[in-house]
């Protein structure tokens, strides 16, 4: 459920060696226009947050800053707060200018205004407070990961195809405009054909409960490791079935609760791609992606939220550096989807379809099968 984020570092103080700052500067290209727009609603979403940890912190201030911004405010505003205690709601609201507190989550269900709910609570509750919300007549956008595992997913999706509502799952790497870029770059040629990958992110985040929780699903795989493996997934085409995986290593070190601390996963698709992921909650990585190809191959600074993308030819020259363009947080992109996805009257974004979503925690529940490792709510 944790996210990670780091401001773009300057394209010249950063290519460690690789190329002098002087041939970086002449590589460098101009920053990347920004996407076109989502189709906007007739009227800004109101969007309830549940929970007001920190996670659901970075949410408030996106809102904010969408509502303050004149291609974003189009889509949603900030409009209400669901703690389990009112104190807490009153005074996350009163920190970020949202209107309604409540001090429970019922609360929140009974309110007819609130239009989409964004569930930012440890991973083992998403499946129930979801399928609550959704029930309720609320649309749901549920921080990764999406649920514990795929068979909570797939009754989720059955409740959201159910009440006609509006559930996604909010991973922002996949509404981001890096998506797309990646994708041009590997689709063009610039490489010229794909054989490996690598990813990692890891972070030191033993200190949080939350995370080190057996009975919260806790863990590097489903805290960090999610977006190493998604990395993959979109950089290789796989969300739109063009590979499949065709076997699957995998091994994991325990953190002293029981959950996973560090892992890593090789994955081998059935064209002879190869893709290694690695995550941890107890070292620091770079958080870089990796796109080996037979002409070159791509660096993608930090996985979590790409801030440029590195192209080296054969002989390891560094030929471009592609920054992303600017963002508010990195989470209104996926906010805008959800409202443009409601307005059009569907159950789904097209950037993560529930096909995509049940087919990660499906993944993810066999990475977890080979290391003999279930959640005491499971």
């Amino acid at each position: 459920m944790a996210e990670h984020t780091t401001a773009p570092t300057d394209i010249a103080s950063s290519t460690s060696g690789i190329a002098t700052a002087a041939t970086a500067a002449t590589v460098a290209t101009a920053p990347a226009p920004a996407p076109a727009p989502y189709a906007a609603p007739e009227r800004p979403i109101n969007v309830a947050i549940l929970g007001a940890g920190r996670i659901a912190q970075k949410m408030a201030t996106t809102l904010t800053l969408m509502a303050q911004d004149p291609t974003f405010r189009v889509y949603a505003k900030p409009y209400a707060v669901a703690s389990r205690d009112q104190a807490r709601a009153d005074e996350f609201a009163a920190q970020y200018g949202i209107p309604v507190a409540y001090g429970s989550y019922a609360q929140m269900l009974d309110d007819p205004e609130v239009d989409l709910v964004y569930i930012a609570t440890p991973h083992s509750l998403h499946a129930g407070q979801a399928i609550a919300c959704m029930e309720a007549g609320k649309h749901v956008l549920v921080e990764k990961a999406f649920t514990v595992n795929a068979e909570q997913a797939q009754h989720v999706i059955d409740v959201s195809r159910q009440t006609g509502r509006l559930c996604a799952e909010a991973i922002w790497t996949r509404y981001m405009p890096s998506r797309a870029m990646i994708r041009r770059l590997v689709e063009d040629g610039t490489i010229g054909d794909v054989c490996a990958l690598s990813a990692n992110l890891s972070y030191p985040t033993t200190h949080k409960q939350r995370i080190v929780d057996p009975k919260l699903a806790g863990g590097a795989l489903l805290d960090v490791g999610v977006y190493p493996l998604n990395f993959i997934d979109m950089a290789i085409g796989c969300d739109g079935g063009g590979r499949s995986i065709a076997r699957m290593e995998t091994a994991m070190i325990p953190y002293k609760t029981g959950v996973d601390a560090q892992s890593t996963t090789t994955l081998f698709y059935d064209d002879g791609v190869m893709a290694v992921s690695t995550c941890s909650l107890l070292a620091v990585s770079d958080r870089d992606g990796a796109i080996w190809g037979t002409d070159g191959y791509l660096m993608c600074r930090n996985v979590n939220n790409v801030e440029r993308i590195d192209v080296y030819d054969r002989d390891h020259a560094l030929t471009r550096s592609i920054p992303v363009p600017a963002q508010l947080t990195g989470y209104e992109y996926e906010v805008a989807a959800c409202a443009s996805a409601i307005a059009a009257g569907s159950t789904e974004c097209p950037d993560m379809p529930h096909a995509d979503t049940l087919r990660m925690m499906q993944l993810l529940d066999q990475i977890r099968e080979r290391w003999g490792l279930r959640y005491p709510c499971e």
